[in-house]
């Protein structure tokens, strides 16, 4: 990070720092800038400060207001990827995405090898350890760990009527076909710069062969101690 202010890395520096000084008055979360402060009590008070120009809408961040203006009126995508031709509204997306070229996992599981590329798919997998089941079928009442997992049960069990689309590549059902074109484009399609696996020395082009293979090391226990015969996966 550079600036040519002193006031913005001084507030730059303040996203190291685990220190949250701001408290909340109306509840008891804390945060690190007096910004994240004002914008999280407009979420109790409502208060949505900034206005889009070319609609109605409101909302409690400029960020979010940035947001909006691009997926709804200029459908601008500024982050583009320096691999493929994949560009994106968001830079969290585009941090997501140019994991698949690297195979990054930042996000690892401790009670398990799984690893994510992002937060919330490692919570989404946290509940396969809990066995907490959120998500229930209106029709049936059967209740399952993952939304997706509801989903293809919904499709599968309750979908007569509901249009199929089979992926060609593998066993994946989707209802919609623009779902199964976001598919074959992660999963399927030909990326030029292999993903290296990091528990051995394979390499692939296709990211579904490489999550194949990645399920081989799921139950391996890399680790092993030096001085006795404990092994561990992680």
């Amino acid at each position: 990070f550079t600036t040519v202010k002193l006031s913005s890395l001084r507030r730059h520096l303040k996203t190291h720092s685990d220190e949250k000084r701001h408290v909340c008055h109306l509840c008891p979360k804390a945060f690190r800038t007096a910004t994240l402060l004002h914008n999280h009590v407009n979420t109790h008070t409502g208060n949505k400060p900034h206005k889009c120009s070319e609609c109605d809408t409101a909302f409690v961040t400029r960020g979010e207001l940035s947001r909006h203006r691009r997926y709804k009126h200029t459908l601008e995508k500024p982050f583009k990827c320096a691999i493929c031709e994949y560009s994106s509204v968001e830079a969290s997306k585009m941090r997501r995405h140019v994991r698949s070229h690297t195979g990054e996992r930042p996000y690892p599981c401790d009670q398990c090898s799984y690893a994510s590329k992002d937060a919330y798919k490692l919570k989404r997998h946290m509940l396969t350890h809990t066995g907490e089941k959120r998500y229930e079928c209106y029709v049936c009442r059967a209740r399952f760990t993952q939304s997706g997992t509801m989903k293809m049960h919904m499709l599968q069990k309750h979908g007569e009527n509901v249009p199929k689309h089979q992926c060609p590549h593998c066993s994946t059902l989707l209802s919609r076909k623009s779902d199964l074109g976001v598919h074959l484009r992660n999963l399927h399609s030909y990326m030029e710069e292999a993903v290296k696996c990091r528990d051995c020395e394979a390499a692939f082009h296709e990211r579904y062969a490489f999550l194949q293979h990645r399920k081989t090391h799921r139950n391996e226990k890399r680790f092993k101690c030096a001085q006795c015969s404990c092994t561990c996966n992680q």
